[in-house]
């Protein structure tokens, strides 16, 4: 006699935490080509904000319907949706760091060095404070190694992916329904 197949929520969160990392790969890849064509900048910054939620509730409700009958209290639909975000941010930081091992070569850096420039040629005296905040922040990024750069976006990724995972759970939670009493 076969035993039905419960759901592991670790292997799940894992499972659609890798489909959500390869979004995010794929998004992050609009960033650098964005420092060219703002068109791309725009759909990375709206794939941010408006796309990385929506996949995540959609993803938590597969699972909650997929794998756990439709019942999904609200503290598993938290730990389901932070693992889901974490491994996808594990995911995306391999990819941050070949991008910024192999393929950056200082193109972001020097895109905002230009931009800069660029401010600081028809800045007013009002303005000059904060490009020159503006231009101590560039240094310091402009100095980070790729691993670095890599461990600050894992870091701030979980900061965030931590706050989005209370609202998405809050979302897709459901409590079993309650039999009417006779």
């Amino acid at each position: 006699m076969t035993q039905p197949q419960t759901s592991n929520l670790q292997q799940d969160a894992m499972r659609y935490g890798t489909l959500m990392g390869i979004f995010w790969t794929i998004k992050f890849a609009l960033f650098p080509l964005g420092m060219n064509m703002p068109s791309l900048l725009v759909a990375f910054f709206a794939l941010t904000v408006v796309g990385v939620p929506l996949l995540g509730i959609s993803f938590a409700r597969q699972y909650r319907d997929r794998q756990c009958a439709g019942v999904l209290p609200f503290s598993k639909a938290f730990l389901f949706t932070a693992f889901m975000y974490l491994f996808a941010t594990l995911f995306a930081t391999i990819a941050h760091y070949i991008y910024f091992r192999y393929l950056d070569n200082g193109l972001i850096v020097s895109t905002y060095q230009d931009m800069l420039t660029q401010m600081t040629a028809v800045a007013t005296e009002e303005m000059k404070p904060s490009l020159d905040q503006f231009q101590q922040a560039l240094d310091i990024i402009a100095s980070l190694s790729p691993l670095d750069i890599s461990m600050q976006l894992i870091t701030q990724n979980i900061f965030y992916c931590t706050l989005i995972a209370l609202p998405t759970a809050l979302i897709v939670r459901r409590n079993p329904k309650k039999e009417p009493q006779s």
